[in-house]
């Protein structure tokens, strides 16, 4: 893997540090030795509920999309995911194409279709997130004299995720602007990989843009998807939330969930800006602000953020990265590229794709002309 998820880490531990150091780190290590250990026992259980909730919300859109593998080959998939998406600046999505390979892996089918389900997750995990940005946006704004360049931040980033939403859903319904979609990111594509033969790039681009429409429409359109998965997806939030309460019960401190809950969306929309991994330092740092705001002592603010951090973030790398040898070198070496995202690795991943798509296409057919030659063919034992 590249050597600059490692530097990120280390800067956000760095900020992690400082900030630890102005608050009093003797003061933060005297707060950690007053925590319930029973209290945080209970907070990684629930961080371990959690993996199940994604995993299971996952195979409901798999199943829909007649890609279910079940829910053991699953789990480890996703708990590779959120590894690195906790280890890559991308706005906590570096780790989607990875579950969509591994999926692919797996016998899931072709990449484009895959990714879909991973597509459609997030999507399920972004609709409650959206709705809860907009109540805490406004609480804060209310309740909170906040700088108003971190309001405006704020409130872009909600109205991009709600744009990047409904133009993904909207490219899957709307086959004219899916065409318009497939001729821009052909055009795009050429003008970056201007080596590669533009047809045989356009072809690629079609087939991938198709199969994720032809997913995403067969999901879309599945009630399951409405009475389950959505349904799901709010009580993953309201899990989360829950766990983070509970660090802060550890400690004996008494704080409102509705506290929590806004802490915890403004938290999780710093985080997906893509600039350290997994928004790690500046998530923290936004924490123990909101919380010592609040009225929280600084010590406790602090504390409570390292362990429900060391649960939600530490664990979660660490356990993804534990399942992910399982899957072999060669899995190891593609998940490498795709966090690289070097123009030549992904060069060779798109034809690596369409080349066994294509090999797909030609042993199907020839499988077909075999049948039908057998069928043709007269059975000359019956003539005699």
């Amino acid at each position: 893997m590249k050597y600059k998820s490692y530097i990120f880490l280390g800067i956000g531990l760095l900020i992690m540090v400082v900030m630890l150091w102005f608050i009093g780190i003797d003061q933060v290590l005297n707060a950690l030795k007053i925590a319930n250990i029973y209290h945080v026992i209970l907070a990684i259980l629930l961080q371990f509920f959690t993996y199940f909730l994604y995993t299971f919300r996952w195979e409901i859109i798999n199943k829909v999309a007649d890609k279910d593998l079940g829910f053991k080959k699953l789990l480890p998939m996703v708990l590779v995911s959120l590894s690195v998406n906790n280890i890559t600046p991308s706005g906590r999505g570096g780790g989607e194409p990875v579950r969509a390979y591994l999926l692919t892996k797996e016998g899931g089918g072709p990449f484009s279709e895959t990714f879909a389900t991973v597509i459609a997750d997030r999507a399920l995990d972004t609709f409650p997130f959206i709705i809860l940005a907009i109540i805490t946006i406004v609480a804060l704004i209310m309740h909170l004299t906040l700088n108003p360049i971190i309001v405006v931040v704020m409130i872009a980033a909600v109205i991009a995720i709600i744009i990047i939403v409904f133009l993904i859903v909207y490219m899957s319904i709307n086959e004219n602007f899916g065409n318009k979609i497939i001729n821009w990111i052909s055009k795009l594509a050429i003008k970056i990989f201007k080596k590669k033969d533009p047809d045989n790039i356009r072809k690629q681009v079609s087939v991938a843009i198709n199969g994720f429409q032809d997913t995403m429409r067969s999901m879309v359109k599945n009630k399951n998807i409405l009475y389950y998965a959505l349904p799901l997806s709010f009580f993953i939030w309201f899990i989360e939330i829950l766990r983070v309460y509970i660090v802060f019960l550890a400690f004996g401190c008494s704080v409102t969930p509705v506290l929590i809950g806004e802490v915890f969306i403004v938290a999780s929309l710093i985080g997906m800006i893509p600039a350290l991994p997994g928004g790690l330092g500046a998530v923290d740092g936004v924490m123990i602000l909101l919380y010592s705001s609040s009225g929280i002592s600084p010590s406790i603010s602090a504390a409570a953020t390292v362990v429900e951090r060391l649960i939600s973030f530490w664990m979660t790398t660490i356990i993804g990265f534990l399942v992910l040898p399982f899957y072999g070198e060669d899995a190891l070496n593609k998940i490498s590229s795709l966090m690289s995202s070097d123009e030549e690795e992904i060069t060779e991943e798109l034809d690596e794709e369409n080349t066994l798509n294509e090999k797909d296409e030609s042993n199907s057919n020839d499988s077909k002309d075999l049948s039908n030659n057998d069928s043709s063919t007269p059975n000359l034992n019956d003539d005699n």
